[in-house]
């Protein structure tokens, strides 16, 4: 009797729509999915995750929808919201600006009764309306943040921003979601990229907003850079300034040798040193990345953050820090002792001042990497930390 009753409740489809302030355009999003419920026999549910100040959750609720409100503002965090209460078996996204055509509900729904555990609406690979994406967002913004995604995460996506997307009940229990704001577009991907889930893209049409656009092109853009490069911090950040910092290095030894720097290879010089301090802020930046990154789920640790993430690791970076500091220091105080001995003449020590400064400057960022990294791992239970 348990059985047949919870069949008999059992859902087929949730739809969520996010919903700020579309009072304009929610009441024919509802009407649009209601309609293809009945007309494929589909048992479905509609939730409305709303922040709205007008009308919105009123006419939502009149129509039947079920409307949840998050406890924080934005994009992911309606959806995380939204997630809670759905009940289906498949969980469907959508806008509630009436951009989407919710009669392609069918659509994508059919990859996922073929096994697929993902499936996107491709704008891209569709029809773009006339005056549904501006130049910015069609020409550059998406195509580069989806050709980032591509390259950083090895998929294949051609509309990686598509808010237009279903998922398997199962699919979803599978991706560790986390993000609060328009960056929650990309990471479901890269979390289902991961899983590794099959992802299928669907080709759909996208038309024009009746009200204005909710988006920041460039604070939501920076949002999806800064997740990227939080998933991948050391090939794309790390490295290329471990190459900064090694050409430094290289064009200072180098000059140092060939000796007469004051006199023909100051600037060369100098650059190097701009080289080899700005390189090793960037590689200890990305370091700083990447343990923010295992310490919050985003990504497995392994490899040398493994290493970093231990106490005595970090002890070790103390010391070198503490080292460079105190040589620097004493180069310093040796062009100091020199100039008193010229009685407070000419001097000509600026290599020597510079390599001072290099050491001193390098010293100070080994040290406050090893603070800062042990103060990220002050909660860290594991044993070998």
């Amino acid at each position: 009797m348990d059985q047949q009753s919870s069949n008999e409740n059992s859902i087929d489809v949730s739809v969520i729509l996010p919903a700020l302030n579309e009072e304009q355009t929610i009441g024919e999003c509802i009407t649009r999915i209601q309609k293809v419920f009945h007309d494929n026999a589909i048992k479905g549910e509609i939730i409305v995750v709303d922040s709205s100040t007008d009308r919105t959750p009123e006419i939502a609720e009149s129509l039947g929808a079920k409307v949840f409100h998050a406890e924080k503002n934005g994009y992911g965090n309606a959806y995380i919201t939204g997630f809670k209460h759905a009940r289906g078996r498949y969980i469907f996204m959508g806008d509630a600006d009436n951009t989407y055509d919710f009669f392609d509900i069918p659509k994508l729904l059919a990859p996922l009764r073929d096994g697929a555990d993902f499936v996107i609406g491709s704008r891209f690979k569709g029809i773009i309306h006339e005056g549904s994406m501006d130049g910015l967002h069609r020409y550059i913004g998406n195509p580069l943040l989806t050709w980032m995604i591509n390259v950083f995460f090895h998929t294949r996506f051609s509309d990686a921003h598509s808010g237009f997307r279903v998922i398997t009940r199962e699919g979803l229990d599978r991706l560790p979601l986390k993000s609060g704001g328009m960056e929650f577009a990309s990471e479901m991907l890269v979390m289902a990229s991961k899983a590794p889930l099959k992802i299928v893209e669907v080709p759909i049409d996208y038309y024009p907003r009746l009200t204005s656009s909710k988006l920041h092109s460039f604070a939501d853009g920076w949002r999806h850079i800064r997740f990227v490069l939080l998933m991948k911090p050391l090939p794309f950040i790390a490295v290329p300034g471990f190459m900064f910092s090694l050409t430094g290095l290289f064009l200072m030894m180098f000059f140092y040798i060939q000796g007469e720097i004051e006199s023909s290879h100051l600037h060369a010089f100098i650059l190097g040193a701009i080289l080899m301090m700005g390189g090793v802020q960037v590689v200890l930046s990305a370091f700083l990345m990447k343990t923010y990154s295992v310490i919050h789920g985003y990504e497995n640790k392994g490899g040398i953050i493994e290493i970093l993430m231990k106490y005595h690791s970090l002890e070790i970076f103390l010391i070198l820090g503490f080292f460079l500091i105190t040589a620097g220091i004493l180069l310093g105080l040796n062009i100091f002792l020199q100039w008193v001995f010229t009685n407070f003449g000419f001097l000509s020590e600026i290599s020597t001042a510079i390599i001072s400064l290099v050491f001193v400057v390098t010293g100070l960022q080994v040290f406050l990497f090893a603070v800062f990294q042990s103060m990220m791992l002050l909660n860290e239970n594991n044993d070998d930390v």
